[in-house]
């Protein structure tokens, strides 16, 4: 039997996935071009958009010309010291370069030369790897997934700001939930990353959606568009929703099928949501899934809520990714088989 090739492991590229060739596109021309504008990039979204998808995609892109050095840097550890030595390993001259020039022994990279005093500050031993990149006519890129306000995150930052005043070849590239981005963002040292492109992981075409299921199942484009409004474009659901059909005999959406798909949703991804909001924001969400799509008078109606009351939940409901408000006047909740979830989480209390 031919493998399931739709899976749920978050990070992971799926052997089948529909990718944002338009946004990577966009994303890597603007950084190969001579005189590009922006050094620095941002995606956001919810869990299970697509982020690091489309993040390992543009790094793939960038790595296939050897005028480029891509590194990927965790934000929970010291990102500065892990850059100098993931550079120090990325390539030979890097290396050279190294054990010639700086005395990285403190941080224990490269060799201990004698005739030079250790290196006590690394942003500065950074400055000097970046001009030698700079000098071999290279350029660096730096991607971080799963962005959030450490002390690390904002001292690298800061780092970035004065390398790019520096007039020097470095990029960032940086993933995350849009509260992470948010925080960061207002951070008083970095209010310079409202001015960097931010990009949104908007749901995928459900055209594509159903062209995808319709060759793989074998099935008409009448049933695999039933499939892909199910999803609502949101690439976690395309993919489990791809996966237990896959598994069922005949492709068909069955009560099983179902029943996995909202325990997969709910396990991998809604749950966690849930548990993020506030207690208010969870009593607006019970509301609001009871229709696809509502007037925010209703809602306020039937909430008893006056219209400034509500605003705040709604602008934290919004940037979680849970509703859409882009219509005048409108909100509908904009993940897939929420209600239900909703629903089984009021059974629970």
């Amino acid at each position: 039997m031919e493998r399931n090739p739709f899976v749920l492991n978050f990070g992971k590229v799926p052997k089948q996935y529909i990718s944002r060739e338009f946004l990577i596109d966009e994303i890597v021309q603007d950084m190969t071009e001579d005189d590009s504008q922006n050094n620095c990039f941002m995606l956001t979204g919810t869990r299970g958009s697509g982020k690091t998808v489309t993040m390992t995609a543009i790094e793939q892109k960038i790595s296939e010309s050897d005028d480029w050095i891509v590194v990927r840097l965790n934000a929970e550890r010291n990102m500065l010291e892990s850059l100098v030595a993931k550079l120090y390993d990325s390539r030979e001259f890097m290396t050279k370069f190294v054990d010639a020039n700086l005395n990285l022994s403190k941080f224990g990279i490269g060799l201990n030369i004698s005739t030079k005093s250790p290196v006590a500050d690394i942003e500065s031993a950074l400055e000097l790897l970046i001009k030698e990149i700079k000098r071999k006519k290279k350029k660096l890129l730096v991607s971080v997934d799963e962005v959030s306000d450490t002390v690390y995150m904002r001292e690298f930052v800061s780092s970035f700001q004065i390398l790019i005043r520096e007039n020097l070849p470095v990029f960032l590239l940086m993933a995350g939930l849009y509260e992470n981005i948010s925080d960061l963002k207002d951070e008083k040292n970095l209010t310079f990353l409202y001015r960097t492109p931010q990009y949104e992981m908007e749901p995928l075409n459900l055209t594509l959606i159903a062209d995808r299921y319709s060759t793989l199942f074998g099935i008409s484009r009448e049933k695999a568009m039933d499939m892909a409004i199910i999803t609502k474009g949101y690439p976690f659901a395309y993919q489990a929703l791809g996966k237990y059909i896959w598994d069922e005999k005949d492709h068909e959406i069955t009560d099983s099928v179902m029943l996995k798909f909202d325990d997969a949703l709910s396990h991998y991804v809604y749950k966690k949501m849930w548990s993020e909001l506030s207690e208010k924001d969870k009593w607006f969400m019970s509301f609001i899934v009871k229709k696809e799509s509502m007037p925010v008078s209703e809602l306020l109606e039937i909430t008893g809520q006056k219209k400034n009351e509500f605003s705040q939940y709604r602008e934290r409901l919004r940037d979680k990714g849970l509703i859409d408000v882009s219509a005048r006047g409108i909100i509908k909740y904009k993940l897939p088989r929420f209600d239900t979830f909703v629903n089984n989480m009021q059974m629970e209390i």
